[in-house]
């Protein structure tokens, strides 16, 4: 699967998708075993299935975003979350322009609560026009449909959903050593004031000794399930 869709001027003439899919990814720590990269390749990832399942047209992801939690580290690079939505709002005149009316945000950093704003604002203005995908009941429905170990608040970073996501699709991102990096901090009541530097030491808050390849497809193949409902809710009358 590629992480970047290869697809041509001349495919999407044919295709004529209705839908366009951003990745919103970050480049942030996740600890000493994982890449910077890590919440872009989980967005581009899932992207890369819908591409395959749905007639969707999929764009080069956001690279970078509102990363200020893991600022304590280093390699981490944040961006407002004006500079994002600027971003935003020029992708949809763009899409707006050739006809695409429709655009799914895929989120792979769950620090930009501010999309759910994005989102909400859009659809206020023209109904039904985008979607934050995905949300939090299909994380939760893909983390049960993948037997993982592990909750959503438990498993907050660099934990056994990414590892599993990336031993799935890249396997080679991966230092050895991951296995040994599990951290709890299942109490974490100043994060956004503090930071994650005041939850642990590592970058790590989850069990990344728990992730595996099978379980990052099938939470793969869960949520390519999942998007059609979001598709449908974008496609009511």
């Amino acid at each position: 699967m590629d992480l970047i869709t290869l697809a041509t001027t001349a495919d999407i003439r044919d295709r004529q998708p209705g839908i366009a899919v951003l990745p919103v990814g970050s480049f942030e720590q996740h600890g000493r075993y994982l890449p910077l990269a890590t919440d872009t390749i989980v967005a581009s990832a899932i992207a890369g299935e819908l591409e395959t399942s749905y007639n969707v047209l999929v764009l080069p992801p956001i690279t970078m975003s509102c990363s200020h939690e893991h600022a304590a580290w280093p390699g981490t690079i944040s961006l407002s979350h004006r500079t994002v939505s600027a971003i935003i709002d020029d992708v949809v005149a763009s899409l707006s322009a050739q006809g695409i009316d429709k655009l799914a945000i895929i989120s792979g950093h769950g620090g930009n609560y501010f999309l759910s704003n994005v989102v909400q604002s859009a659809n206020a203005v023209t109904p039904k026009s985008m979607t934050l995908f995905p949300g939090r009941d299909d994380w939760r429905k893909a983390r049960q449909d993948a037997e993982l170990e592990t909750d959503d608040h438990e498993d907050m970073h660099a934990g056994e959903l990414e590892v599993s996501i990336l031993q799935a699709v890249t396997p080679d991102a991966l230092r050895d050593g991951f296995e040994s990096a599990d951290h709890r901090s299942n109490a974490r009541p100043h994060l956004l004031i503090e930071g994650m530097a005041a939850y642990t030491s590592s970058g790590v808050i989850g069990l990344p000794s728990a992730g595996t390849a099978a379980k990052g497809k099938a939470i793969l193949t869960s949520l390519v399930a999942s998007f059609g409902e979001h598709l449908h809710q974008l496609n009511a009358a």
